[in-house]
């Protein structure tokens, strides 16, 4: 695919995107039709319809490339190029009408190892009208403005996000590192949409994003955005449908960040990963 060609991706991805942000927007303080809810999540009959739209929309311009999103697969999932979609990031934060919630969307293609690599990513926040881009080997940008991760490489300056998993294993995981984490970083932020904490990142705000059990369609566009934006994403697969845990960070932090020990028991060794890629 050429930049031309990932350039008109990117901008069906952006009108699909802000298309989807739109119907949020109007719905943040309406009652929401729940489809399903367990200990920690709550899934809307919103995110489905999210997601049609957004499936529509990119569908009418690449009718061939294949959409993998949080609610349900479209097209031929054999296809050598798929988009992936999270409708809702932030979904409780939505229902409970809390407006830190995003849209994302990440173009993903199959190289000669038949892998996936994300080429394409979008995040859009529509609450606070903001929207990043990124084309793989280009600025990742923020409406329209080139944007850096931060410079900070000491702990003690640090912000770091965390996000806790939907299971009792990768919670009792995560908590003692939360423990040690919180005690070494100036702050640390639970905000509770995926793709939001890692273009915050991506922009300086935050300086990390740590979380285990993340799924593709929260983390294929951020992390694209992160590299982007001159960063580090890594991630390993974990037993699950797409899933991962993961370390986004300015690339100052990461050694430091997994010195006492990211998954709880010991250091991470496993050297960084592009984001995107399948295996």
């Amino acid at each position: 695919m050429t930049l031309s060609e990932q350039s008109k991706a990117l901008a069906c991805a952006v009108r699909a995107a802000r298309a989807a942000g739109d119907l949020m927007r109007r719905n943040l303080f309406a009652v929401k039709k729940i489809n399903a809810t367990s200990a920690h999540d709550i899934k809307l009959e919103l995110d489905v319809r999210c997601q049609k739209l957004i499936e529509r929309a990119l569908h009418k311009s690449y009718p061939r490339i294949a959409l993998l999103g949080e609610e349900g697969v479209a097209g031929d999932p054999t296809a050598p190029q798929r988009w992936v979609v999270d409708p809702i990031d932030g979904t409780v934060n939505f229902a409970y009408g809390v407006p830190h919630a995003c849209v994302s969307i990440a173009l993903q293609i199959q190289n000669l190892a038949a892998e996936f690599a994300t080429v394409v990513g979008v995040v859009f926040d529509p609450f606070c009208d903001e929207l990043w881009t990124a084309i793989r080997g280009h600025p990742a940008r923020l409406n329209g403005k080139v944007i850096h991760v931060s410079d900070r490489s000491t702990l003690g300056e640090a912000i770091v996000s965390i996000g806790f998993a939907k299971t009792t294993a990768t919670l009792n995981a995560t908590l003692p590192y939360f423990n040690e984490l919180v005690r070494r970083v100036r702050k640390v932020r639970m905000m509770g949409a995926a793709a939001l904490a890692l273009t915050y990142v991506a922009t300086g705000r935050f300086d990390a994003y740590i979380e285990r059990g993340i799924r593709l369609w929260d983390i294929a566009a951020g992390g694209l955005i992160i590299e982007c934006a001159g960063g580090e994403f890594w991630r390993e697969p974990v037993p699950g449908f797409h899933k991962y845990r993961m370390l986004a960070s300015n690339g100052r932090l990461r050694k430091k960040l997994e010195g006492f020990g990211y998954d709880g028991i010991g250091p991470i060794s496993t050297p960084p990963q592009r984001v995107g890629r399948s295996r």
